[in-house]
């Protein structure tokens, strides 16, 4: 990405009269810094801390589940494994939690009756977010926090 903002500064300055020199000094940021991964800059502490409520995955694992991350632990069955799917899914400027947005075309597909619900905190910010396996989208959605939430069945 850093290198595809370089290639547009000249442009960026001209069009918004800025100075080339301050646009430069940001694109110099370090890698890290600006990296998409959140973990690079995540505070670890107390901060992250989820509750998971799962009903109706028919896969046994209903119930709800208390998740803690830097370190995991908590009453998740795999608490390291939802820790390291939340880090792999979180990226800066975006709510990793974030429902499908409302004009996303999503294929007709049917998942089952699963539906979860994740409260709590993450990164520093309040979480409160339903999930479903209503959709094609739906569907991705959950799949990508697995084994936050579990693997289900239709």
């Amino acid at each position: 990405m850093l290198q595809v903002m370089s290639l547009t500064l000249p442009r960026l300055a001209v069009a918004a009269g800025a100075s080339l020199a301050a646009l430069t000094s940001l694109s110099a940021a370090p890698a890290a810094a600006a990296g998409p991964s959140l973990s690079a800059g995540h505070h670890r502490g107390d901060s992250d801390h989820l509750t998971v409520t799962v009903r109706d995955v028919n896969t046994g694992a209903d119930g709800t589940f208390e998740v803690r991350c830097h370190p995991s632990g908590g009453r998740h069955p795999d608490a390291d494994g939802a820790c390291r799917a939340l880090e792999r899914e979180s990226r800066w400027g975006q709510d990793v939690f974030a429902p499908v947005p409302g004009d996303t075309m999503c294929t007709m597909q049917y998942g089952g009756p699963g539906t979860a619900r994740v409260t709590g905190t993450w990164a520093g910010r309040s979480v409160d977010a339903a999930f479903d396996r209503s959709n094609g989208c739906e569907i991705a959605r959950w799949d990508r926090l697995v084994p936050l939430l579990p693997v289900a069945r239709a």
